[in-house]
């Protein structure tokens, strides 16, 4: 009998929920807080007939209030997939930038995004044959990277959200140094290539560390390489001391907090510091407290 009445939430078939979704038209505070909270206890299985309620209703409070519902819903979803990649999958970081982008894109694929870096390989690895000296590896990379796949750093724009989502840094080729790092490592990883990402202050680079040889790489400056010395002047120039977090390669983790940051600052920058008690959740998910903005 539930089956037939596509029962999916508290006792509820599908024409109940849709009459109380649309109670949201409501303006009485009592009854409309009774509702949100009434929708949000049944969970994510309610948020199709959201979406089709939001679709169907020309009524601009009521699809505010829907998507105000939806991204309450969609946010704890997030925050359930963060929890695990935290807990149990830090060594997947596209899946980790995956779950990021999904607090602009929550309808974005993971799969897609796998075929969408898979694809990069390939065309990377088909034109990378037949080098051997680690710079000679990353001169071809580069030129890969930046003529053939058309990458770019995004200086127009430097503060767009978009560059902290992996999905639309994909699709536009352009980023900022770390979004543009991560896919550069991404795909150099699959090469077998030893590159990892490495914390600088104001600014993200990769290493390529062997047992033979290390030096540096700027993705955002179309892969130059550079040496420990530069990283030495760098610091002088910003009167900071040498610490070794700053030549070391960092972990997944890192990279994700870091990109929580980068997307504050965007939001900050576009006036929606709103947001920011939502980033600063996830930060704390991924065992980072922080008590004010920065």
């Amino acid at each position: 009998m539930q089956e037939n009445n596509k029962n999916i939430g508290n006792n509820l078939d599908e024409k109940e929920l849709k009459a109380l979704i649309s109670l949201l038209e409501d303006d009485d505070i009592q009854i409309l807080e009774h509702v949100e909270n009434k929708i949000l206890s049944i969970g994510q299985s309610i948020i199709p007939l959201l979406e089709d309620s939001w679709t169907s209703s020309f009524n601009s409070k009521l699809q505010g209030r829907i998507e105000n519902i939806l991204h309450t819903l969609q946010f704890g979803i997030l925050k359930e997939k963060l929890r695990k990649w935290y807990q149990q999958e830090q060594d997947d970081l596209l899946k980790g930038l995956w779950i990021l982008a999904t607090y602009q894109y929550p309808d974005l694929s993971f799969e897609e995004l796998q075929v969408k870096i898979e694809q990069l390989y390939f065309e990377t690895w088909v034109a990378f044959q037949n080098v051997e000296h680690p710079i000679d590896q990353v001169r071809r990379l580069n030129s890969i990277f930046f003529e053939k796949l058309s990458f770019k750093a995004n200086v127009n724009n430097f503060h767009s959200v978009n560059n902290s989502m992996i999905n639309q840094v994909l699709e536009s080729k352009k980023g900022n140094p770390l979004s543009l790092a991560t896919v550069y490592m991404l795909i150099a990883q699959k090469l077998k290539l030893p590159i990892f990402g490495v914390n600088l202050p104001n600014l993200f680079v990769l290493i390529y560390k062997s047992e033979e040889l290390d030096f540096y790489i700027n993705v955002f400056n179309r892969g130059v390489i550079f040496s420990k010395q530069d990283i030495d002047n760098y610091l002088k120039q910003l009167k900071l001391p040498q610490n070794e977090v700053f030549y070391a390669p960092c972990d997944n983790l890192a990279i994700l907090r870091r990109m929580i940051h980068n997307l504050m600052q965007s939001f900050e920058h576009a006036a929606q510091g709103e947001k920011i008690p939502e980033l600063i959740e996830l930060l704390a998910i991924l065992g980072e407290i922080v008590s004010n903005r920065e």
